[in-house]
């Protein structure tokens, strides 16, 4: 197996076209074109998860962390970066980040698997990704409509919600007159022909509608196919930033705390003034999310739970829900596992491992003090 085969998969999970701007996702060292002798998943590429893939026999590391952000214009080794990718590349060590488009999958992503571990139901994004979807329109011989459309379908188009295969079709009279040189599907050249014809609609991610229109086009009869591609306003409700969801029954705030500590393995949990009301709807954003507290806000929510929040963003909670800063590693901290199922599920008979370095840059001291308003914990 090709590391291209574990790459094209994971393409498929989170499409390169969700990252944002700033983001650096992708096949970072190594060729796609080296066999795979075997994938490590991790949150972070350091030089001791480069040391135990040359243990374990793996010479692909897929990590939701790129090791490489921005350009490096000098390789000397001065930091843990440098080090890693000199590392990397020395023992030939393939390294893939999947980021912030895997963060902007809802329910196959980062925030999806928290949601999982805190049984949230009835799911929504918390900012939905702009100009992400763009309607088809196309033209074509009634006989040949169900043949464009399931060519259409089969390219990854017509997906609405959780609703597969959508379009829809009218029919009507198209003309067209072949000028010289024209080899046409029906009529003679230098005739105009009327033909009965359908108008296919369908809606499609932006970022499939080459392969969408290559499907169509290979399926449909004519030489020359009339369609128009539109951008759409409509958001996709599968693909943006954050979550938002429903727990079965109403919990009491500090019992909450108490079970997020619980199932996150927790020592310390920043938070805001509790407010006194039960927590029933949860946002949550893993990473730094404190661009999405006026998201939480509006949801709804009782309680947001994200990390790396500012001191004076704490006072936008504004005593309407309780934010809660639970660090950075600790939401994401299921994301090896994430990675690990997924991969193995789709290569069974393949070695698919899960780092055992723990990575997370942050150690808290919780030995008791004197006073202070931290009760004893730092």
């Amino acid at each position: 197996m090709l590391i291209s085969d574990i790459v094209g998969h994971l393409e498929l999970l989170a499409p390169p076209a969700y990252q944002e701007s700033y983001d650096n996702a992708g096949l970072l060292t190594g060729s796609g074109a080296w066999e795979c002798t075997g994938v490590l998943t991790t949150l972070d590429v350091t030089e001791d998860v480069v040391k135990e893939a040359v243990v374990r026999q793996c010479n692909l590391i897929v990590a939701h962390h790129p090791i490489v952000f921005g350009g490096l214009k000098k390789i000397t080794g001065k930091n843990y970066v440098e080090r890693t990718v000199i590392a990397a590349i020395k023992k030939d060590i393939a390294i893939y980040a999947i980021h912030t488009n895997l963060d902007n999958m809802v329910e196959e992503g980062v925030n999806g698997r928290i949601a999982d571990k805190l049984g949230l139901g009835e799911r929504q994004v918390l900012l939905a990704r702009e100009s992400t979807l763009q309607k088809l329109y196309c033209f074509v011989p009634v006989d040949h409509l169900e043949a464009v459309r399931s060519a259409i379908f089969a390219a990854g188009a017509g997906h609405i919600g959780g609703y597969s295969e959508c379009s829809y079709s009218v029919e009507g009279f198209g003309t067209f007159r072949g000028g010289k040189g024209t080899r046409p599907f029906v009529g003679q050249p230098g005739v105009r022909h009327t033909e009965k014809e359908a108008r296919l609609e369908v809606i499609l991610p932006a970022y499939l509608s080459r392969p969408v229109v290559q499907a169509m086009t290979a399926a449909h009869p004519y030489e020359e196919v009339a369609y128009d591609l539109v951008p759409l306003a409509n958001t996709h409700s599968g693909v943006g930033a954050g979550l938002v969801g429903e727990l079965p029954e109403p919990v009491e705030e500090k019992v909450f705390l108490g079970m997020l500590c619980e199932k996150f393995g927790l020592s310390v949990v920043r938070h805001t003034q509790l407010t006194g009301r039960p927590v029933k709807r949860v946002a949550i954003c893993g990473g730094a999310g404190s661009f999405l507290i006026s998201n939480a806000l509006a949801s709804g929510a009782n309680i947001y739970i994200t990390s790396d929040v500012k001191y004076h963003e704490f006072f936008d909670a504004n005593d309407r829900l309780v934010i809660a800063d639970i660090g950075h590693f600790e939401s994401e901290q299921f994301t090896t596992d994430l990675l690990f199922d997924n991969l193995r599920e789709k290569f069974r008979n393949f070695a698919v491992l899960k780092s055992d370095v723990k990575t997370n840059p942050v150690h808290y001291y919780t030995g008791a003090m004197e006073s202070g308003p931290a009760e004893g914990r730092l």
